[in-house]
């Protein structure tokens, strides 16, 4: 299979790796993409995580929540340009649609689309008039809606309402505050479960199979390798697991601690970034 300087460069871009050892990675995949990633952290190189925002369409994740707290939502709205996203008409066109999910609750995006706006058109219909108006495409990407059963949904949008967060907490403490803690490290450290039973077992054995493959790579000890692998499957659940992760405000404890202190808990999360 011939590999493209293109697919070289695409490769380079997600992972942060020399050109070199990417199109090495390529050739010895015969160019499969999630392939090449794999062998390069098998190799030992120091992957990047993919920035889905480089290739993302422009515009806001916007949100709203109920007066008591219970449920709150996420719609992202998306357009061509930064310069658009900025625009008034477009902003204000976006909050309209969050008060809109929020009153209607919808199940999802195409539920959404045929719901009707106030003056009486569909989603769709106010989308394409609303692209006619600014002369770029303007679509939902998606909708988002949590209820908490016995606590509070907290609502984060970081500054630049390009990501946004949901969390539902419970306790006795003050939700509020260890909520908008959770939200803020949900949205700088982008885990990918609550707690490590979540992680799916897929995930866990890829890791384990990198890990060894790894240590193999580097010569050690096959009576070593599992051992080896499953503390660096301990190190993945404590860059990815939400419960297990160092506070960003203070690394020398875990979210889990923080919320002990704060006599909290969090049972979900949800994280839209803008294009993601």
């Amino acid at each position: 299979m011939s590999i493209t300087a293109a697919d070289v460069k695409k490769l380079r871009d997600v992972t942060g790796v020399g050109m070199m050892e990417c199109k090495k990675a390529l050739t010895e995949s015969n160019g499969d993409f999630d392939a090449a990633i794999d062998l390069l952290r098998t190799k030992g190189q120091k992957v990047a995580a993919k920035r889905a925002d480089r290739d993302a369409k422009e515009g806001v994740i916007a949100t709203g929540s109920t007066a008591n707290g219970k449920t709150a939502i996420l719609v992202e709205v998306n357009c061509e340009t930064d310069f658009v996203a900025r625009n008034d008409d477009f902003q204000t066109f976006a909050n309209e649609l969050a008060e809109l999910v929020l009153a209607t609750l919808p199940a999802d995006r195409d539920a959404f689309l045929v719901t009707k706006m106030k003056d009486g058109q569909s989603v769709t219909d106010a989308l394409i008039a609303m692209t006619g108006k600014i002369g770029e495409k303007i679509d939902v990407r998606r909708t988002e809606v949590m209820t908490s059963a016995d606590g509070k949904v907290v609502s984060y949008i970081h500054p630049g309402a390009r990501l946004g967060v949901l969390v539902d907490m419970s306790g006795a403490g003050d939700l509020e505050v260890a909520g908008r803690d959770v939200a803020m490290q949900v949205a700088a450290l982008n885990p990918i479960s609550t707690s490590r039973d979540e992680v799916p077992q897929d995930i866990k054995d890829h890791e384990m199979k990198i890990a060894a493959d790894q240590a193999r790579e580097e010569g050690k000890p096959e009576q070593l390798v599992e051992r080896i692998a499953t503390g660096k499957l301990e190190r993945y659940y404590k860059d990815y697991v939400l419960l297990e992760q160092p506070f960003v405000k203070d690394s020398s404890s875990s979210v889990g601690d923080m919320l002990k202190g704060a006599k909290a808990a969090v049972k979900t999360f949800t994280r839209f970034a803008l294009g993601e």
